[in-house]
């Protein structure tokens, strides 16, 4: 069923028993890879968990999988999911999965990253595959249990057995992707919208929010009251999952006229100059598009993450962290005195 710019597969688009009779050699049992596996599994599907020994795989023993070695898991996989980091899969790739691949298999990824980068380069003579769910491993599960599902990015990049797309949306299915939609995106082009999304617009948000709580709190405003303000109290992501259901501006019709004015009045150049943002995010996208960030990254796993761990260290050092402990511990305590209240 198709919209206006893109293909979208829904239930009756996909056959699950076309995975009948097959083997899943989930490779990882993180987010992605635990939701995905508990999801196929609940749609009948068989699959063998393939990690190293670690949480993870206690985990997946805890859930009633026997989790096996990657090699093994591969192996035994008609069909390879490799849900593991971005960062990690082209040394297990190398390392566990292409010495024990044989023809015919399929590959398939939750990211486009590593394919469309050429950090991975499949074989020929196999069906290579994508279905990116659009969120957390969290939500994939707990929308599945629900009856519902999320969307998905799906993609065959090879068709060596000519029924990749059936495996595609079978999978797809199985995860409960159609349920919402499964929408036909690249692997490029969902690798770079996500780069662009976590380095561009993210970015700016982060910006807006810390600034924002050091201006507030350096005029005297109680840090816990603006955490809670500025996204604590959880009304940002009410707003966010407001527009992902009704549309951006949409959902302002759930706001007060004083909400709406005050939004649409001071949005024209709030980020500041409106050149200099178009013309940073165009650089982000460009340095994405031309592999340039690919390298960079590449090259600062390879350094022992130097720049990453700076970065992080002086995150988790602003000040909006302790007052993010604060609110949530009153926070707690106000849950706490409502269960024991109703006890």
């Amino acid at each position: 069923m198709g919209g206006a710019h893109m293909k979208v597969f829904y239930e009756a688009d996909a056959d699950l028993s076309v995975l009948t009779g097959k083997t899943i050699g989930m490779v990882g049992y993180g987010n992605q890879g635990r939701a995905q596996a508990l999801n196929l599994r609940d749609s009948g599907v068989k699959v063998v968990v393939g990690n190293r020994d670690d949480e993870y795989a206690k985990a997946a023993l805890a859930d009633g999988f026997t989790p096996v070695p990657i090699p093994q898991a591969v192996e035994c996989g008609d069909i390879v999911m490799v849900l593991i980091p971005d960062e990690v899969q082209p040394s297990v790739y190398e390392s566990m999965i292409t010495p024990h691949l044989r023809e015919g298999q399929t590959l398939s990824f939750a990211s486009g990253y590593n394919v469309h980068f050429n950090l991975i380069q499949p074989p020929r003579n196999l069906d290579v595959i994508m279905v990116a769910p659009r969120t957390i491993g969290r939500e994939v599960r707990h929308a599945f249990e629900r009856g519902g599902g999320v969307n998905a990015d799906v993609d065959v990049r090879q068709d060596f057995t000519g029924s990749a797309w059936a495996t595609t949306l079978a999978l797809a299915k199985g995860i409960g992707c159609t349920r919402a939609g499964a929408f036909h995106t690249s692997f490029g082009v969902e690798a770079e919208l996500d780069l662009f999304s976590e380095q561009a617009l993210w970015p700016a948000l982060f910006e807006c929010l810390l600034t924002a709580y050091d201006i507030l709190t350096e005029k005297g405003y109680p840090p816990e009251a603006v955490a809670l303000e500025l996204y604590a109290s959880g009304e940002a992501a009410d707003i966010f999952r407001a527009m992902a259901e009704n549309g951006i501006f949409e959902q302002m019709k759930f706001h007060s006229p004083t909400s709406q004015y005050g939004v649409l009045s001071r949005q024209p150049g709030a980020t500041g100059d409106h050149e200099q943002l178009v013309a940073r995010m165009r650089q982000t996208l460009e340095n994405i598009r031309n592999g340039q960030f690919a390298r960079e990254w590449t090259r600062e796993q390879e350094a022992g993450y130097p720049k990453f761990d700076r970065l992080r260290n002086a995150a988790w050092k602003h000040a909006i962290n302790r007052a993010d402990q604060d609110v949530r511990q009153l926070l707690d305590a106000g849950k706490s005195a409502c269960a024991q209240a109703s006890s």
